[in-house]
């Protein structure tokens, strides 16, 4: 260990961002790294991996893992996104339990709250969403709350906004162990290129399409070529859906919304690439795929 990586009162450690679809956890990670390595959108369910994001400061190197949404669901899929939310209790320094201000007392979080009273871990409330309710209504959400479940700190927060994530984030280093930086300085996520390449696409889907269409689809990366000689990247990329109708749907009339879904998914890839890229994509069928464990294991899911 060189003279640099010497803890010394350097703190380090994982923080789990967790809580029920839509509370606002890709949008407070996004806010706290200052750029967009997680996918939004105003629909829930939208995570559907474990993605990880590193905020790096002077004396200390915070690790956050944004997960999937706590909910209770029946098919394969959503229970393989719950599982990975609910394992990363056994991989972190420290929860933070996500609830929104403007709906607080949704009867997924007290089935939350049950599964952290098994958490032998510092866990932290984050009340969301704090731009959207008056303030007078804030107090009686804390006190309710500080009854329900044992939390090292209860913090007011808007993500969207910013107002309050200092003050998360100066009380999450104070619980922080001492160690050595675990990433690079310069690392932001550890996530693969490709990964965010189809998340931005899956993105755009989520924005463009309406009802069940866009949790029927899942994104494959089927080709992902660098050509530095001309400072592009070619991206071929399937996006896979369960019935004929949907298909017809995502594509649009005359391939009108595919072609948008494309121009979209492109722009925000050539800013976070810093090249030029260029990207086709395909849509294909394959029925029932959130039932089928094989297809769940070929697209990454547990």
């Amino acid at each position: 260990m060189t003279e640099q990586e010497k803890p010394g009162g350097f703190r380090s450690g994982f923080v789990s961002l967790i809580g029920r679809p839509n509370v606002g956890k890709s949008t407070l990670l996004n806010f706290l790294l200052g750029q967009k390595i997680a996918i939004i959108s105003p629909k829930p369910q939208t995570t559907r991996n474990r993605i990880l994001g590193i905020k790096n400061l002077p004396a200390a190197q915070i690790i956050f893992l944004d997960t999937p949404g706590i909910h209770r669901s029946g098919n394969l899929l959503n229970q393989s996104m719950v599982r990975t939310a609910l394992a990363t209790f056994q991989e972190v320094d420290v929860v933070c339990l996500l609830i929104e201000a403007n709906n607080p007392d949704h009867e997924e979080n007290d089935w939350i709250l049950e599964n952290l009273k098994k958490v032998r871990k510092p866990v932290f409330l984050a009340i969301n969403k704090i731009d959207l309710i008056p303030k007078a209504n804030l107090l009686s959400i804390m006190e309710r709350f500080s009854q329900k479940g044992r939390f090292e700190q209860i913090i007011p927060i808007s993500a969207v906004l910013g107002d309050g994530v200092d003050i998360l984030l100066r009380e999450l280093l104070q619980v922080l162990p001492e160690g050595p930086r675990l990433f690079p300085e310069d690392m932001v996520t550890d996530l693969p290129e490709r990964f965010l390449a189809a998340e931005l696409i899956r993105e755009k889907v989520f924005h463009l399409t309406r009802e069940e269409i866009p949790y029927a689809t899942a994104v494959a990366i089927e080709d992902f070529k660098e050509r530095e000689d001309k400072n592009l990247v070619v991206i071929r990329a399937t996006i896979q859906v369960e019935r004929e109708t949907q298909k017809g749907i995502l594509i649009g009339e005359k391939g009108k919304r595919l072609k948008e879904i494309g121009r979209l998914a492109r722009e925000e890839m050539e800013a976070l690439l810093g090249v030029r890229v260029f990207l086709e994509l395909w849509v294909k069928v394959e029925r029932n795929w959130r039932d089928d464990p094989l297809a769940l294991r070929r697209l990454g899911f547990q």
